[in-house]
């Protein structure tokens, strides 16, 4: 088994964090790397989402919800074709770490025996897709912050 694991603070509560990241409908808008997810979402559930690591091709599978805790956790078990193959659990974690700012952290646990053959791409291009959608959530979290409290 091997883990990407990525994070980055974000000036915003939790609770504006887990909107913005379950306004599923809004990721074309804001989400570089996940630019679908649609279905229901809720544990034993499946959906549709769509991947796309920069410099490659769209993926679309359709993984089972495997968590989902408001204002903490989200997550979801996908594999490729039949398990033990290639499988993935994609895991969004949101903790508050002081007044008004959440440590988000983006991290994917993959296993099976395509592994070896997938992991450089996946350190590489799956590791920046993680990033770019990072960056992009922290920028509509603050933005969205920012214009709540102006009001």
């Amino acid at each position: 088994m091997k883990e990407l694991r990525t994070e980055i603070d974000i000036h915003a509560p939790v609770s504006v964090v887990w909107q913005v990241l379950t306004e599923f409908d809004q990721y074309p808008e804001w989400n570089p790397f996940i630019t679908s997810l649609t279905g229901e979402i809720a544990p034993g559930e499946r959906f549709r989402v769509t991947l796309q690591p920069p410099g490659s091709r769209a993926m679309t599978f359709r993984p089972v919800c495997t968590h989902l805790s408001e204002n903490r956790r989200f997550s979801w078990r996908g594999n490729l074709i039949f398990p033990g193959l290639f499988d993935g659990e994609h895991i969004f974690e949101m903790t508050e770490i002081k007044n008004e700012t959440t440590r988000f952290i983006q991290r994917e646990n993959f296993s099976g025996i395509l592994l070896p053959m997938l992991w450089k791409q996946l350190n590489t291009k799956t590791k920046e897709g993680f990033e770019l959608m990072n960056q992009k959530l922290k920028e509509r979290c603050e933005e969205q912050f920012i214009f709540k409290k102006a009001l």
